[in-house]
Order: C-alpha cells, then sequence, then structure tokens
C-alpha cells in the first residue's frame, strides 16, 4: 500500500474520481460539494453529465487514482441483490479487487454498496432517504479507508408508508423507484436526478447522500489545515 499523498493544491477544485459511475447520482452530489468530477466506466453513459472516461473502472483506479483527491466507487451492486440470485443471474463480485485498487492509490476513498454487501464491507455507516431530506427509503452502506472516516447518523424511523414494488405511489406515500417502477418524472424529482431514465434511477445513489460525504470530507481537510 502506497503511503498517503499531499492533497493537491495546484487545481482550481479538488478533483474526484467517481468509478463505476453509471449515469451520475454520486457524480451530482460531489459535484454540488465543491469538486471536479470524472467518471469512469466499462459501458457507454451518454446521460453522464461530467468529463467521462469508458474503461475498466478497477484498472483505471490502480492506473490513475493517484491522480485524484478522492476517489469514489460503486462497484456493481447485483452480484449482492436478492432480485438477481432468485433469478439465477450471475454478476462478478469486484468489492474485494476494488479495494485492492484504492487502497494501493493513497488517496482517501469510500466504497458504496447495497444492503447484501454488508458482510464484505468493512464497518460500513448506513445513508437513508430520511437522514439527509430525501423522500424514500433507499438504504446504501459506504466503508471508508485512505484516512477517511465517516459519522453514522441517527437513523430515523421509517413512519412513512411505502409504496409497493412497481406500483403507482399513493399520495402520503414513499415510492422504493426500483425494478421495472412505475412514475419516472417523480422519480427523477424525488432522487434529485431530473437527466436520468428508469435504468439509471433503479440504481443510483440519490445526489443528496454523496453531497453529504463530500461536505464531510471537505470539512475535515479544514479541520487539519487550520
Amino acid at each position: 500500500m502506497n503511503q498517503p499523498t499531499p492533497i493537491r493544491r495546484d487545481h482550481p477544485r479538488l478533483r474526484l474520481l467517481d468509478a463505476f459511475c453509471c449515469q451520475g447520482g454520486a457524480a451530482k452530489g460531489y459535484a454540488d460539494a465543491g469538486f471536479d468530477v470524472t467518471g469512469v466506466d466499462l459501458h457507454p453513459q451518454p446521460r453522464y453529465p461530467y468529463r467521462f472516461v469508458q474503461g475498466d473502472a478497477v484498472d483505471y483506479i490502480r492506473e490513475h487514482g493517484a491522480e485524484f483527491d478522492f476517489i469514489h466507487a460503486s462497484p456493481p451492486c447485483q452480484h449482492d441483490t436478492a432480485c438477481q440470485r432468485i433469478q439465477g443471474n450471475t454478476h462478478p463480485d469486484l468489492i474485494a479487487p476494488t479495494r485492492a485498487a484504492l487502497e494501493s492509490t493513497g488517496r482517501p476513498w469510500v466504497i458504496e454498496n447495497v444492503g447484501g454487501a454488508v458482510p464484505k464491507l468493512r464497518a460500513p455507516v448506513l445513508l437513508c432517504g430520511p437522514m439527509l431530506g430525501v423522500r424514500t427509503y433507499r438504504h446504501r452502506y459506504f466503508e471508508t479507508g485512505g484516512g477517511f472516516t465517516l459519522p453514522q447518523p441517527h437513523h430515523p424511523a421509517h413512519t412513512v408508508p411505502q409504496a409497493k414494488m412497481g406500483r403507482p405511489v399513493p399520495p402520503g406515500h414513499y415510492g422504493q423507484y426500483i425494478g421495472n417502477f412505475s412514475g419516472v418524472s417523480l422519480a427523477r424529482q424525488v432522487m434529485g436526478v431530473p437527466w436520468m431514465n428508469r435504468d439509471g434511477i433503479r440504481e443510483c445513489i440519490p445526489p443528496a447522500y454523496t453531497r453529504w460525504i463530500g461536505a464531510s470530507w471537505l470539512g475535515q481537510v479544514q479541520e487539519v489545515a487550520a
């Protein structure tokens, strides 16, 4: 593992690498927090709203991760999603290779994934929509490293009823917005991702989550510099 490298000071905005970026939910939050974002994904992402590189994310982290100030990685979650196992679909498990690549950079980093991946994540922090003003229960888990840590926010009780999967969202309910859900326009509004289609929304991180993470790291950097 490389020794941590100093934060770049020769760039007007701190540079963030968004690995396995998909359509850019995580990227939007980091950009809102003040980062200059570059995304990398194996597949073309024409809806991605920031600088984009097509390629293998793990290889890109190994080769270029140290050029960035902070790295976010969202390895594909399908391997740890119950519906994919029920359907008999197979997907690569990239959490360990991603962690190894991140640790080689000497940079602070975050790995994000779903609840099914928790046994493979190291002391992850849970984020849920109501913690950050998002009107849906979308649990995501975040492992941190490279000298960066996150506090665990209070997890409020789920008092708002949730619409059934795939059904329209009744008034006063939260939607799930997974699978072949209905109401893309409402989901865009709730999640804060107006540029996304259904495929992007069903897997995305609400930008509010990563805006909080990015602001948390920037606050720690400022404390160290003070």
